[in-house]
């Protein structure tokens, strides 16, 4: 059956990244809602919707809509997402869940009393080196993980007027708070030590220890180019790593003999280090970035199939490590 959805908030990630993803799945955009004018008449056109307004309370209490989708800012999704739970609609919202884990935790318990899901768009869970990589760990082939790094960036230019850090934890840390825990095992204990070089350029490194008994460690910061590579992921068992560069390189570092003095050195199936990444000229339909495969869980999960799409309970656990994240380093 075709889920009819109404969307609250038009604007670029929207309308550039999650709706275009969500209508290559069996869905129909029956309703979208935005303050803006031109944004939303722009967004009835590119998707075809007629059924148009500024009132997203309205959108909720209409007829003939199945699951409400929002990307809006933090207090919306949290205000906006207890009334259509309150209505009996399942939500997919962006992250963050809310501004704050408590708002967080009140739309959990809102989901719990609709018997509703509330799904959350951890997309990085589903970008396709992240992916690769956590297939690999579930396999059994790589072993306890034992240790994570790696490095999480953006730019200064984020920030206009007075520096505010919080946009930076809400959008982008929260991913993180998120990821390592679907990679190793939950959190058990956060620490943090930053510099600031100046106000809005802060580099922060990120101590994990994890209840499995591995350890971590992750570098964010402001203080990159958004025009060069900014995220990288490394994982360590016993004798083996695995490296992912931007959410979709992927390479296996296994566990092969010296080769240089051996003249019959050759490349073993099962112990040389293998790499992937993927062919951006032949495959122009496909995303790496993981919007269209969280939202195909998502859809399936609004519709009340039971799937791997992340829920509001992953987003209360996110948002209390990141509160504890921001508590340590005292931004």
């Amino acid at each position: 059956m075709t889920l009819k959805i109404g969307w609250i908030g038009c604007g670029i990630h929207a309308t550039q990244m999650l709706l275009p993803q969500l209508v290559r799945h069996d869905v129909e955009i029956v309703a979208l809602c935005d303050i803006d004018g031109k944004r939303l008449a722009d967004a009835g056109r590119q998707f075809g919707v007629s059924r148009l307004t500024s009132d997203a309370e309205e959108l909720i209490r209409a007829s003939g809509i199945d699951a409400v989708g929002m990307a809006v800012g933090p207090e919306q999704h949290l205000h906006f997402g207890k009334m259509a739970l309150e209505r009996g609609l399942p939500v997919f919202m962006e992250k963050p869940p809310s501004g704050t884990a408590q708002g967080a935790r009140e739309l959990c318990a809102a989901s719990e009393r609709s018997g509703k899901p509330l799904l959350v768009g951890f997309m990085k869970r589903y970008s396709v080196g992240n992916k690769i990589a956590h297939n690999i760990i579930q396999s059994g082939r790589f072993g306890p993980v034992l240790g994570l790094t790696g490095y999480y960036m953006t730019a200064p230019g984020y920030f206009t007027g007075n520096v505010d850090y919080t946009g930076f934890f809400l959008h982008h840390c929260v991913h993180y708070m998120d990821l390592v825990s679907f990679f190793v095992s939950p959190i058990r204990t956060i620490s943090a030590r930053k510099v600031e070089k100046t106000p809005g350029r802060v580099l922060f490194h990120v101590g994990f220890e994890f209840e499995c008994g591995a350890i971590g460690n992750i570098a964010m910061g402001t203080i990159q180019s958004r025009g060069t590579p900014v995220e990288r992921i490394e994982l360590m068992s016993d004798h083996q790593r695995l490296e992912v560069d931007d959410v979709i390189e992927v390479r296996w570092n296994r566990n092969p003999p010296f080769k240089v003095d051996d003249p019959h050195a050759t490349l073993a199936d099962d112990m040389d280090t293998l790499t992937w990444k993927p062919n951006f000229t032949a495959a122009a339909n496909e995303d790496p970035k993981g919007y269209h495969p969280i939202l195909a869980d998502v859809v399936s999960a609004l519709g009340g199939a039971s799937t791997a799409a992340p829920t509001i309970h992953d987003g209360v656990i996110a948002m209390e490590w990141l509160e504890a994240l921001r508590r340590e380093l005292s931004l």
